[in-house]
């Protein structure tokens, strides 16, 4: 680790941060939505230069109207690196909402937060979920409900894709991975007991950070409707899975 590579990029991630809480406590509240939608998107690129991480994205990405994107969970960055590809609202575990900074950012940002120790949460993430549809906004959830070191795909929760079959809402599944100089590495995971402070700490003292973004076929809404969102969670989960593990 470079010491000198770390407070460049730490002095950089302070400002940035700072940056964008004074965006979303003053300039979000008066400023239209699409522009809002603009902020994040370009904020999130900002984010990833100054961590020094690298994006390369394949595949078709929705990029225009409502769309369900489901993912595999690696780390607190898969959050903004699709952020990067289009502004989207994340439906995140509500612990989230208690990380400093980061999580006082996603949640100016729109975040719909679910609290998994409520019997009854569901159904009013889904209505917020349905929010966001009727707006023809990008939607992101991370179904596998917890985080995993980039080698693995753990089975995909059915009930969150509800939502987006109930409004007929196409699905698109996403395969996030992880390198370090060219090479598969579960050292930017953020998983365990590991604290966020040091995975931030591994992050910016490292170099060669890349992040394969591969968006796959997309389930169009009339056939997930037609086969029910047990099904949709298994095929989605199928083609992460095999983007992910068979890759490796």
């Amino acid at each position: 680790m470079s010491v000198l590579r770390f407070v460049w990029r730490a002095a950089g991630l302070l400002l940035w941060l700072i940056g964008g809480l004074l965006s979303t406590l003053l300039l979000f509240p008066i400023i239209g939505f699409s522009r809002r939608l603009w902020m994040i998107q370009n904020w999130s690129k900002g984010l990833l230069a100054i961590c020094g991480v690298k994006v390369v994205v394949q595949g078709k990405p929705v990029l225009n109207g409502s769309v369900l994107w489901v993912s595999n969970h690696c780390s607190w960055l898969d959050i903004f690196v699709l952020d990067k590809v289009r502004a989207t609202c994340f439906v995140a575990k509500s612990e989230i909402r208690k990380w400093p900074v980061i999580g006082w950012l996603v949640s100016g940002a729109g975040t719909v937060y679910i609290d998994r120790t409520h019997r009854h949460a569901i159904k009013g993430v889904s209505e917020q979920m349905n929010q966001r549809f009727v707006r023809s906004e990008a939607v992101g959830l991370f179904p596998e409900g917890t985080t995993s070191a980039g080698d693995e795909v753990k089975p995909f929760h059915a009930s969150l894709f509800e939502a987006a079959i109930r409004v007929k809402v196409d699905i698109q599944p996403v395969a996030l991975r992880y390198y370090q100089h060219g090479e598969r590495t579960a050292r930017f995971a953020f998983t365990g007991d590991q604290s966020l402070m040091a995975n931030i700490w591994i992050l910016l003292g490292s170099r060669g950070a890349m992040v394969e973004c591969e968006f796959l076929e997309v389930l169009p809404a009339e056939h997930c409707a037609e086969v029910g969102r047990a099904v949709v969670a298994t095929e989605t989960w199928q083609q992460v899975h095999a983007a992910v593990v068979e890759k490796a």
